[in-house]
Formats: structure tokens, C-alpha cells, sequence
């Protein structure tokens, strides 16, 4: 058996999991404890990347002919890959923060719905909250005015509550002298 034959199934199945990412992040990963990398991947898998390392020539052969082809200049030294089907900036957001703690963490580059983003970039994408933040802001920004506008109403139904018995009273008052005076008249 040729080890071309050996090496086709590993390229395939890098393929398949970088088919339909939103994002793909390289980093070498040189220096991490064995905590540190436990730690990383555990992060990864609950936001739902995958994180794997192959051997750079079988992720140069999946890259080829797709929008992560402009990684190839990364792939230099040892090489992990994050890949992100569901959450663009997971990938970036959780290495970056990672990195801050564990300096040995390095970024290489990335690809985040297309576009090819160098270490500065991809640091830039992390700073953007995840999906979930961003729709929580939104729905707590759409609740506010509403929330706002049902506090009014109810302050005033309550005001006009409190206020319709003393106006009631007001209107009887005057009107009791106005019945008074007219009654004298008609006679």
C-alpha cells in the first residue's frame, strides 16, 4: 500500500470537517502543559469547536481548491486547527482569551466566512461576543421600550385611579352649589 493511499483518508476527513465551517483558526500549540491543553480543548468542545491536530502537508492537501486555501503560509512548525461550523468568532474569541493566560499559545491565522485574517485580525474578531450574547442584547434592547411603555401605563391607570375619586368628588362639589342656586331660580 502507497503511503498516498494511507495519508487519502486523514486529507478527507479534514475536508469534511472544514466543509460548511464559518471559521478556522491555526495555532501552534508548542509549550502548552498537558493542563493547559486539557483546559483549551475542554473550551473548545462546549462552544462546539472542533480542535484537532494533523500534520501540516494533510491540511495544506484538504485546504487546496477552498476559501482556507490562504492558510497555507501557516502552516509552519506544528499546527492544531479550530474549526467553528456554528459560531464565527468562537474560535478566535476562545484562543485569544486562552492565549492571554497561557503565552505559549500562539496564533498562526485564520479564515472566519471567508476572508483570511492574520494574528492582529483574528485578535480583533475576538473582542465580538458570541451569537447568543449578541441576540440576548438584542431581545433585552426590544424588551426595554416595552418594558418602559407598560410602567407608564401602569402609572397612569394608577394615577387615574387615585385621582378619579378626588375629581368625582371635586365635580360633586361644584356641581352641588350650581343645583342649589338653580333651584331657587326656578321657582
Amino acid at each position: 500500500m502507497a503511503k498516498v493511499e494511507l495519508k487519502q483518508p486523514i486529507v478527507e476527513a479534514i475536508a469534511e470537517e472544514i466543509k460548511d465551517a464559518q471559521s478556522v483558526v491555526l495555532v501552534d500549540y508548542r509549550g502548552l502543559t498537558v493542563a493547559q491543553d486539557t483546559e483549551l480543548r475542554k473550551q473548545l468542545r462546549e462552544a462546539g469547536v472542533v480542535y484537532k491536530v494533523y500534520k501540516n502537508t494533510m491540511m495544506k492537501r484538504a485546504f487546496e481548491g477552498t476559501e482556507f486555501a490562504g492558510l497555507e503560509d501557516c502552516l509552519e512548525g506544528p499546527s492544531a486547527i479550530a474549526i467553528s461550523k456554528d459560531d464565527a468568532t468562537a474560535p478566535a474569541r476562545i484562543l485569544c482569551k486562552f492565549a492571554k493566560d497561557a503565552p505559549a499559545l500562539e496564533l498562526k491565522g485564520g479564515v472566519v466566512e471567508g476572508n483570511v485574517y492574520d494574528i492582529t485580525g483574528l485578535t480583533e474578531l475576538s473582542k465580538i461576543p458570541s451569537r447568543e450574547e449578541l441576540l440576548s442584547r438584542l431581545l433585552g434592547s426590544m424588551q426595554s421600550p416595552i418594558t418602559n411603555f407598560a410602567r407608564v401605563i401602569k402609572q397612569i391607570a394608577e394615577k387615574d385611579g387615585e385621582a378619579a375619586p378626588a375629581e368625582a368628588a371635586a365635580e360633586e362639589t361644584a356641581e352641588a352649589p350650581a343645583e342649589t342656586a338653580e333651584a331657587p331660580a326656578a321657582e
